[in-house]
């Protein structure tokens, strides 16, 4: 494990200090350190480290991977896979193919991590972002806490990648809303007997299952990432309540084990690499103030992870890059402040439609009958399931598969 950094021998300003090295927060980091910028990259935990996650790597992420130069390098560990497997309440099963693989997040972090550090960025880790540091309005650093103690460091730009957990956020003034857009918990099994028997991405609807899903994603040597999630946990009913408050994941994870014969195959004859861990999800590109003079906030931190399915780490790292982009292209001349957070800003607010359709789309984990409906008509024809391959390519549109015009779609002559 890395020595936690002593104050005295940190840097006492850079041009941009990125908090957070995740997927956004090393994306953000490699794009700038390739311009010859000043980039200090600082985390929480010394890595590698675990994250929560299904691990899973849609074609969005493959896509950024190549543009930050690292797909060849993540593919050679990674589990490759072929499609992903819809399973209906009703045992119907439907798999999608696309551009899939698998890596559990300990290990594609610290590759994105190491190659932001040879593009340039120095990476200081264990760091805690305290508070923003500010003259007349404007960010100008942060104070970042270690084992020894508090360290001011300076940054013409401050980008906040800090994930889920809002206390960056609120620390710097950003926070519009504290309670997640869900929850998510999973855990490694080992289960030699069920290696190739599972080689798909499988994600099961079921009303036990209800306002969420399960997901079983093959790893390599004989692994398995196996979880659920749950949506909508930040949402309030009627008469003003949590209308999640009282679910219980464990009791929803032993459920799955019940009712989906894999899982509880798998459950039975697997041996556990590391233990259940829960996570919160931020969704939709909400809860968060993206920009403020001399900070903008990037990542899940900003919501970049899907309603619906869930996945988030491929728009993490598009939205890391697209703040790179925004620093880079609006130079630091006069009206520089105003220039980066309206491009950010802009930028951000055209990958919101999609994000607003995969909203949409969430009425499956409400309804788990429209999955048994959806999977049943795309087993018979060719054309629904050219559509659900699209949602997955981000060539299609999610939202019509479960709008009301789609749903009466499901209904008419099969082609």
């Amino acid at each position: 494990m890395e020595p936690a950094p002593n104050p005295t021998s940190l840097p006492a300003r850079c041009d941009v200090l990125v908090v957070g090295a995740g997927p956004a927060g090393s994306a953000c980091a490699q794009w700038l350190a390739r311009q010859r910028l000043d980039v200090v990259l600082v985390d929480q935990h010394p890595f590698p480290r675990d994250k929560v996650c299904g691990d899973g790597l849609i074609p969005d992420a493959h896509h950024a991977l190549q543009r930050l130069g690292v797909h060849a390098e993540v593919m050679a560990v990674a589990q490759a896979v072929r499609h992903v497997a819809c399973i209906a309440p009703r045992g119907g099963r439907i798999d999608v193919p696309g551009r899939v693989a698998v890596l559990p997040r300990r290990q594609l972090d610290d590759i994105l991590k190491r190659a932001a550090e040879r593009a340039g960025a120095r990476f200081l880790a264990p760091l805690r972002f305290e508070a923003p540091l500010q003259e007349g309005g404007r960010v100008t650093g942060a104070v970042l806490r270690s084992a020894h103690g508090t360290h001011e460091l300076r940054a013409r730009w401050t980008v906040l990648a800090t994930g889920a957990v809002p206390r960056a956020l609120i620390a710097a003034g950003m926070c519009e809303r504290h309670t997640p857009s869900g929850v998510a918990l999973r855990g490694y099994l080992h289960n030699e007997a069920m290696r190739g028997r599972i080689d798909a991405l499988e994600v099961v609807w079921h009303k036990r299952l209800r306002k969420g899903y399960g997901w079983i994603f093959p790893c390599r040597d004989g692994v398995f990432n196996i979880g659920v999630g749950l949506a909508h946990s930040h949402a309030r009913d009627a008469a003003g309540r949590n209308s999640m408050a009282d679910a219980n994941l464990r009791e929803l994870f032993g459920a799955f084990g019940e009712l989906y014969p894999p899982a509880r195959e798998l459950l039975a004859g697997g041996r556990w690499l590391a233990p259940l861990k829960g996570a919160p999800l931020r969704c939709s590109l909400t809860g968060a103030q993206l920009a403020r003079p001399g900070l903008l906030v990037t990542g899940e931190a900003a919501g970049s992870t899907y309603a619906f399915t869930g996945e988030g780490i491929g728009k993490a790292m598009e939205t890391g890059l697209l703040a790179a982009e925004a620093l880079l292209e609006a130079g630091a001349g006069a009206g520089a402040d105003d220039a980066v957070m309206a491009r950010y800003e802009a930028a951000i607010a055209a990958l919101k439609p999609r994000f607003d359709l995969y909203e949409r789309a969430n009425r499956v984990n409400d309804h788990p009958w429209l999955a048994d409906l959806l999977v049943w008509r795309a087993q018979r024809s060719p054309r629904i399931l050219r559509r659900m391959a699209g949602v997955l390519e981000e060539t299609g549109n999610p939202g019509n598969l479960v709008s009301l015009r789609g749903f009466t779609r499901l209904f008419l002559p099969i082609r």
